[in-house]
């Protein structure tokens, strides 16, 4: 699981969709309109997070709200943290 945090959290695109959900949960679309890339991109961007656990997503009619998954983020700092000396 952490090396599919690590590759989800390698890629540009995907780090300021997380910061996009920081603020708020958005739909795919709202998302997209924050992005110079394809809709597709996107979508597969999402993917990557959701595989990573990084985001949640619930469906609500014909869209899907994604938000950041918190207590994953808090997972990794708490690893990242033993490494301290």
């Amino acid at each position: 699981m952490m090396n599919d945090i690590f590759k989800a959290l390698n890629d540009a695109t995907r780090r300021e969709i997380l910061e996009l959900l920081k603020s708020k949960d958005l739909a795919a679309g709202e998302i997209a309109d924050h992005f110079n890339i394809s809709k597709p991109s996107i979508s597969h961007h999402l993917d990557i997070l959701k595989r990573a656990d990084l985001i949640t997503f619930e469906k609500n009619g014909q869209f899907v709200i994604y938000s950041i998954n918190t207590s994953v983020m808090e997972d990794v700092l708490q690893w990242i943290l033993t490494f301290k000396k």
